[in-house]
């Protein structure tokens, strides 16, 4: 299954205006909170292939925010993980799947994912308007044997939401590498907050 995945610095301010209730807190690092957008290209799943296009906020869950840092080296103790603003997938069955099973406020959206030479992209459109693109420049290979689990908390029918993942496989990447990631935010209302 391949995967996309970009950070993006935000105003961590901002971004807690975004987070429900008073006990989901903006991850900071340094100064800054992280956008995460991740774009998973499902080939292989017992309902067929789908895409998924998750944007993210990285956030801790507790009373009070977490200290900068910490939350990246303890994460179960900061209840570490992301808040999924938006999660779009191109499947009506995966919509059906995300609601009923996991509690995610999945939607149904037109997406791609498209691999190149030089790059991998992803564009999101609803209403026949572009919500999102993204494109990430290829690493030269996967290298990195990576093997994680992580949080993903959103909101759904009036509850506070948590499903967890794990995933193992090879990750290539470039770290803050000038140029190698864009992300553009169309003009849909849906994200419109975003810009």
């Amino acid at each position: 299954t391949p995967a996309l995945m970009a950070a993006f610095s935000i105003n961590p301010d901002k971004a807690r205006a975004l987070l429900p209730g008073n006990e989901m807190h903006p991850l900071r690092v340094w100064n800054k909170g992280l956008l995460i957008v991740t774009v998973v290209n499902y080939v292989i799943t017992n309902i067929g292939k789908y895409i998924e296009f998750s944007i993210a906020i990285a956030c801790t869950h507790g009373s009070r925010p977490a200290p900068r840092l910490l939350p990246a080296l303890f994460s179960k103790t900061f209840g570490a993980g992301q808040y999924v603003y938006d999660l779009p997938v191109s499947t009506e069955i995966s919509v059906k799947g995300g609601k009923g099973i996991w509690g995610m406020p999945k939607h149904q959206a037109n997406l791609d994912f498209v691999v190149a030479d030089r790059w991998v992209s992803s564009q999101y459109d609803l209403d026949g308007q572009l919500v999102m693109r993204r494109e990430v420049e290829r690493p030269k290979r996967a290298w990195l044997p990576v093997s994680m689990a992580g949080t993903n908390y959103c909101a759904f029918r009036g509850m506070l939401m948590a499903s967890y993942i794990h995933f193992k496989g090879k990750l290539g990447f470039h770290l803050m590498k000038p140029g190698s990631a864009r992300l553009v935010i169309g003009n849909h209302p849906r994200i419109a907050v975003l810009k």
